[in-house]
């Protein structure tokens, strides 16, 4: 019989594993079974410190239990159902969303200094906690800071104009800082034993960017950089997957070399373009605290822009439209 791929490890969740391994398992952060089919047994030995027979044995038990076809329908009324929305805090930005921030995948946000990237965290940090039907999940967030920048009083500033308790929302965010790719790598991995001890909706990264390019400097580190940072972005999606939780991560713009088009990109190469379901552009324009938010990369979602603005409140819409 197939299993669910998000399903929690449990004492007969896998035969002939018995609980002393489950529980090696769990304490590394290794909780579904998704995310012990797709780790590689060398990483659950470093993680556990069990034997490498073992770690073959429950990688490939686990990959049996989630193996199995199902139709294209079958997949898209399981994706249907099992997806979740969550606001942006705009409408429009919410409609070229298709319904706001999804859950189970990577949505990136890149852009320059002061786009706006921060705040949505932010503002998403708190709308998280609403009830579904104001846009929220009624869940927590996980928010993972590389730029010892978060704003606790930003964020308090959001709930308390928009009516919130602020006491309540502060607690409903749980914040670290990570201070190397080394650290930032623990932490994610890390994540699942966070995120099964509560209601969790909603993990951010801000910004995924500042240490790989701190870390890893000169050409002769780039591959290194990237092969790491495409095990830190595995880890994140099988999250994101696992626990069905809408995740983002801000990226950096960098210099575009070449003479046509913008002149900046998203930084992190190839690796981050390929690694997000979704990635946002996003940038300044004239008036005060307006912002366009550019959908430029998505499997599914068109090439649109929305506008929004940054008050009080956070992310909001703009009531009067202004010329770019």
């Amino acid at each position: 019989m197939t299993l669910n791929p998000e399903t929690i490890l449990e004492k007969d969740t896998l035969k002939g594993v018995g609980p002393t391994t489950i529980k090696k398992l769990k304490d590394a952060g290794l909780v579904t079974l998704l995310q012990v089919a797709v780790v590689n047994p060398l990483e659950i030995v470093e993680r556990t410190a069990m034997g490498m027979d073992t770690a073959v044995k429950v990688t490939s038990l686990a990959q049996k239990a989630i193996s199995g076809y199902i139709t294209a329908g079958e997949y898209f009324k399981q994706r249907t159902t099992e997806v979740k929305y969550l606001t942006t805090g705009s409408k429009e930005f919410d409609e070229i969303l298709a319904g706001g921030f999804e859950s189970g995948v990577i949505t990136e946000l890149a852009g320059p200094f002061a786009s706006g990237k921060s705040q949505l965290c932010y503002t998403t940090s708190v709308l998280v906690q609403l009830p579904k039907e104001q846009g929220g999940l009624n869940a927590k967030a996980a928010f993972i800071d590389t730029e010892k920048t978060f704003a606790s009083r930003r964020v308090a500033e959001i709930a308390e104009s928009r009516g919130l308790d602020v006491d309540e929302v502060l607690n409903n965010i749980m914040v670290t800082k990570a201070y190397n790719v080394q650290h930032l790598e623990i932490i994610i991995r890390g994540l699942p034993t966070l995120l099964q001890t509560g209601d969790f909706g909603l993990v951010i990264v801000d910004s995924l960017a500042t240490h790989f390019k701190s870390d890893y400097i000169g050409r002769e580190t780039l591959a290194p950089r990237q092969q790491k940072l495409a095990a830190v972005l595995k880890n994140l999606l099988g999250i994101a997957e696992s626990f069905n939780v809408v995740v983002l991560v801000t990226n950096q713009a960098q210099a575009n070399p070449t003479q046509w088009g913008n002149p900046n990109r998203p930084a992190l190469g190839h690796v981050m373009a390929h690694a997000g379901t979704h990635r946002l552009w996003l940038r300044k324009t004239r008036g005060a605290g307006i912002r366009i938010a550019k959908i430029t990369d998505s499997p599914y979602l068109p090439e649109r822009e929305a506008r929004f603005k940054l008050t009080e409140k956070g992310v909001v819409d703009v009531e009067e439209r202004e010329d770019v």
